[in-house]
Formats: C-alpha cells, structure tokens, sequence
C-alpha cells in the first residue's frame, strides 16, 4: 500500500496517541499530530517519539488562518479527527464551549481540508448522538437508531457529523468514516516480561471516566468515588454501558484509513455489544486488584442515559474489525497498571 500522509488532531489526548501509537509501530505512514496540549500529554508525546518519527505541531484549531496554513503547506492525504471537549456534565454547564470547539473548530477543520483537496476524513464521534433511547433493542442500538442527543455534548458531535455527510454531499472527492464511540476504557496493551505494563494510557486531568476513576481509587490515588444514581431502570439499578477497550477502538481507525481507499463514506458504531452496569465494572476492578475502596452513592448526573449498549454488527461486516481484547477484566487491569506505573 501507498506511503500516506496522516493528520491526527488531538493525538496527544488518549484514544488519539493510541491510534498514533498503531501506526507509528505497524504502518511506513508519515504521522503529523496536531494538539493545543490543554488536556493532551507532553509524556505522552515522548513515549510516542521512542517509537519512531513523526511531526508535532502545537496548534489551538480555533486559530483557523494558522490551521489553513498548516493544512495548505503539507500535502495530507487524510484527516483523523480526535481533538474534542467530552465532558457531558461539562457540556450541560457550558454548552458555547463545545458548540465552538467541537462544532465551530471541526467545521472549518473540515472547510481548509476540502480546500486543501485532502479527500478522506476520519471523525470521533459519540453514542450521545442517540440520546437516551425509550428501550435498547436486545440486539443493541445499531447506526440506524433515531439521533436525539439530551446533552450539548451528543448535539456538538451530531451536528459535526451532519456538516461532515452535507460536504460529501457537495464534494464527490471527499470521503468520510465516523465512528460512534461506546464507552472506551483500558491503556495500552503492552508486556515486558509477561507483566503487563502499559507505556501510555488516559492522563486526562480531572477525568469523568468510569473506569478511570475506579482505578485511581484502586492505587489508592482517590479516596473514594461515587455512584450517580442507583435508581435506573436497569437490573441492579445503575447506569449500564458498553466499555471498548482503546487499543481496539485504535485499530478500527487503522482499518478506517484502508477502507476508505476503496470503499465509500459510512458511518460505525464502536463498541462490543456487550452492557456492564457500574456496579458490575466497579466489583470487576476491585477484583481485578484485590482492593477495596469506599464507594458513595450521588444524584444522578444531568444528560446521563440509563443504558447505552451497541450493535456492532456493521463494523463486523463491512470493516472486517474484529476486537482482541473483549474482556472487562483486562480493560481494569490495563487501565490500573497504567495509573500504578
């Protein structure tokens, strides 16, 4: 296959340095990443460069004659966009910060590489986009489930892919793949000596993640965490979600770049198909490190569904994706020795 030249924006955040991280290690393709570095890792960034080569540019995409040089000035054959704000309850409480940052900044992102002539973007995009569904089908929530987000988060990222299909409309050159997100979790997969031993994971400050926080209660880096809301209408009565490990996720926007080469524009749901309740994932991480830790329950949080479970029977079959690290307990354990490193 062809030498590319990939652009990823944010890819000094978390999922974007594990996509960074397959191709620098399993691709010949020259790797640019973009990052304002507010919530991405300079640590990250070094780990990164022991790999091998790639381009750093520090760059805030709301600079938009700045972005249009860049993208202007290196001849990209492919955008993956990553560099989003993601805090739902965030979102609630400042609703202009994610329409400018994830809408506003992704659309002119997508308006200099049309004009560029870079034909294939690749978009983080989110299960917010369908809101909170009256009943999740047995089967899971497939691409073609109604889009009703009941955060501004979900709506910033909807809107996003909607500006992204109306210029494939416009621009037959111009193909996208967007990638609905479950919930992703874990770090990297990495061994030295048959311990597992991840060399980069979630360093984002403050985090909201469920299984985030349960690991840094499990180093002992938290004093507690709580449950918000234990009155859903779920088994156990807490919030239920599919958790995709971020090394699969990665290798989906790998196979991504390929697909595009050859296929038309599409839509995917990423995740397992598989629901855990946050019971069930916190007793998973206490068992996976034979901790124990205080948990509190809280109200629940606004713009929080009671289950978000995919169907990824799309990806499957169109994508020939095919995820290595299905396990919950592996996802805590990663995510755990990556906070204990």
């Amino acid at each position: 296959m062809a030498q590319l030249n990939i652009l990823i924006t944010g890819g000094a955040g978390y999922i974007g340095s594990h996509v960074a991280k397959q191709l620098l290690e399993t691709t010949t393709h020259n790797i640019t990443i973009l990052d304002n570095l507010s919530t991405g890792s300079t640590k990250t960034l070094d780990t990164l460069k022991t790999m091998r080569e790639f381009n750093f540019i520090e760059l805030d995409l709301k600079e938009f004659a700045q972005v249009a040089d860049v993208l202007n000035t290196n001849n990209f054959d492919t955008i993956i966009h990553f560099a989003a704000s993601i805090v739902v309850p965030e979102s609630v409480e400042n609703p202009l910060k994610y329409y400018m940052n994830n809408t506003v900044n992704t659309t002119n992102l997508i308006k200099c590489g049309t004009d560029a002539k870079i034909k294939r973007f690749i978009f983080s995009s989110t299960a917010a986009v369908y809101g909170e569904p009256s009943e999740v089908p047995k089967d899971g929530i497939d691409e073609n489930y109604l889009t009703l987000p009941i955060n501004p988060y979900g709506m910033s990222k909807l809107m996003s892919e909607r500006v992204i299909q109306d210029t494939a409309l416009a621009n037959k050159e111009f193909k996208f793949v967007i990638f609905r997100y479950f919930n992703v979790a874990g770090a990297d997969i990495n061994y030295t000596d048959d311990k597992l031993t991840p060399r980069i994971g979630q360093s984002f400050p403050n985090a909201t993640h469920l299984i985030k926080i349960a690991s840094e209660c499990a180093t002992g880096k938290r004093e507690k965490m709580a449950i918000f809301g234990d009155d859903f209408n779920t088994l156990d009565g807490t919030g239920v979600r599919d958790y995709i490990h971020v090394d699969d996720l990665a290798s989906a926007h790998i196979k991504a770049i390929d697909y595009l080469l050859e296929n038309d524009s599409d839509i995917f749901n990423a995740g397992y198909g598989r629901g855990y309740s946050v019971k069930e994932v916190i007793e998973t991480m206490k068992k996976v490190t034979n901790t124990n830790f205080q948990v509190d329950n809280a109200a629940r949080r606004a713009g929080d569904p009671a289950a978000l479970i995919s169907n990824n029977t799309k990806i499957k079959t169109k994508m020939h994706w095919s995820p290595n690290h299905n396990d919950l307990a592996l996802i805590c354990q990663s995510a755990f020795e990556w906070e204990n490193y």
